[in-house]
């Protein structure tokens, strides 16, 4: 296993009226964060907030190319975000959810304190695969074929790359101490964009070139 401190290479925020950063996505343009009672949009370039959806959002985000799915206590939210209309509802795993992701068709919803990730159905929400972790799980990623995860537990923060099928950890990348990772969300290339939970920030973290490799 493979073990680095992390790279944060850009820090944002904190925001104006957010108290709290939990999930986070992005749609290719923009890196949405879900701040409680708003989906916030962030221009990564400028760190402005350029748009706000008014749907509750108190933990994980995802985005399947064309819509945001978004966790609401204990329901997952299908938005329009040009409207911020939501299409359709499907209920969380039972105990809960924190991160969330979009990968292979389907929806990745990670639960903290349960420690695990499960594969989910986005029409009905069945639950289609479970991995089990050894840690608290928050964010959810997937980029290159490869899932990521972040962990969250006491002052200690790191993202996990682990194999899909064991829950194995592969890989670690240790945040520095008193930083932690909330929601989770790659760019598809080089970037990891990291919620900071109370902090109000996001922050970007270099993906290891190892692993692209």
């Amino acid at each position: 296993m493979k073990r680095t401190a992390a790279n944060i290479v850009r820090e944002y925020g904190p925001f104006p009226d957010v108290s709290a950063v939990h999930g986070v996505t992005y749609d290719g343009t923009n890196v949405w964060i879900a701040t409680g009672d708003t989906l916030n949009a962030v221009d990564p370039d400028s760190g402005k907030t350029v748009r706000k959806l008014n749907v509750p959002a108190q933990a994980g985000t995802a985005f399947d190319g064309q819509h945001l799915f978004q966790i609401a206590e204990d329901r997952i939210q299908k938005i329009d975000p040009d409207s911020g209309r939501v299409l359709a509802t499907i209920p969380t795993p039972d105990g809960g959810a924190s991160g969330m992701a979009w990968a292979e068709g389907t929806l990745w919803v990670g639960q903290h304190r349960n420690r695990k990730i499960h594969q989910v159905d986005p029409q009905t929400g069945a639950i289609l695969r479970t991995i089990e972790s050894n840690r608290f799980v928050t964010g959810v990623t997937w980029v290159d074929g490869e899932l990521w995860h972040g962990t969250w537990e006491a002052d200690e923060s790191e993202i996990r790359r682990i194999d899909p099928r064991s829950g194995a950890v592969l890989e670690r990348l240790e945040m520095p101490s008193g930083i932690g990772v909330s929601g989770l969300e790659s760019d598809g290339a080089d970037l990891f964009y990291c919620g900071g939970g109370a902090s109000g920030k996001v922050r970007a973290v270099r993906r290891p070139k190892a692993v692209r490799s």
